[in-house]
């Protein structure tokens, strides 16, 4: 009998959140590196051996995901956004017998008319990210990563609050128990839900305000899940990354990370300008 005749692929997908499923070509269940995979159309072979050659990068897979535990509820979300594929050829008389054929990641999955579509990348994607420091009067750092060194624990920096009201798909939110915090003082933050539908989801905030007896927020975008009236929700102070801010908000100006100081895109036409005002 000819090995080819063995041969089954398998593939892994794991979520950000640790959420591993396993799945098979092959008509039984194969098991290694402490994950069952089971014998469910998840990334169908014809697809990723076209997807798959030599340009690896940015390919679309059809029919890419299929399992109880993958719901479109959690498409919607984004939950599945990013997560790590694994792809081998293995002989499923002895699993031992395998082969790494790809390794990358999901980019964005979304499910419409009973069928997934899911765009994979390799590992050279991280290649065409851009590299280097920008020079700009504002800060370069993300608020709490390890140039900005803020310690978003500390006291009046991070609050829960109770969804009170939701509006316009979870984009704008009525909250309670925010008290002794500053209008605005969540405006650029981060905020992140911790039950309900939305929970694990998390968003940016556009605008946080004083309105109608609570405190009202703003997303720049609404949570792949809509959050209900109850749900507890976790915020982080916003910062907008000007000179002024870290150093009268945060008291972190010695890693402030821009550089206020220097001259606007257009000081190079200011004289010129000015000149032909006189």
């Amino acid at each position: 009998m000819s090995a080819a005749t063995t041969i089954a692929r398998v593939w892994a997908v794991t979520r950000a959140d640790g959420l591993c499923l396993g799945f098979t070509d092959h008509d039984m269940a194969l098991e290694f590196e402490g994950i069952v995979f089971r014998p469910h159309a998840g990334l169908s072979a014809q697809a990723l051996v076209q997807g798959l050659g030599l340009a690896v990068d940015n390919t679309e897979v059809q029919g890419a995901l299929s399992s109880e535990a993958i719901t479109p509820g959690d498409l919607a979300a984004g939950r599945w956004d990013g997560a790590e594929v694994r792809l081998w050829e293995v002989d499923w008389r002895d699993v031992a017998q395998r082969r790494l054929l790809f390794r990358g990641g999901l980019g964005e999955v979304v499910f419409a008319g009973g069928a997934y579509r899911a765009e994979l990348r390799g590992l050279s994607e991280a290649l065409n990210r851009p590299q280097g420091r920008v020079f700009h009067a504002r800060c370069s750092a993300m608020l709490g990563d390890g140039q900005c060194r803020f310690d978003l624990s500390r006291e009046g920096y991070l609050a829960e609050a109770v969804v009170e009201l939701v509006d316009e798909g979870g984009a704008r939110l009525g909250l309670s128990g925010l008290g002794g915090h500053a209008e605005g003082w969540f405006a650029h933050g981060r905020v992140e839900f911790l039950d309900g539908p939305a929970v694990g989801l998390s968003g940016v905030v556009k605008i946080d305000r004083e309105a109608a007896g609570m405190r009202e927020i703003e997303l720049w975008a609404a949570p792949g899940a809509v959050p209900l009236v109850g749900d507890r929700l976790r915020l982080w102070a916003g910062c907008d990354k000007q000179a002024a801010t870290c150093r009268a908000k945060f008291l972190n100006f010695l890693n402030f990370r821009g550089f206020p100081e220097l001259p606007p895109e257009d000081w190079l036409l200011a004289p010129q300008v000015a000149r032909g005002r006189r």
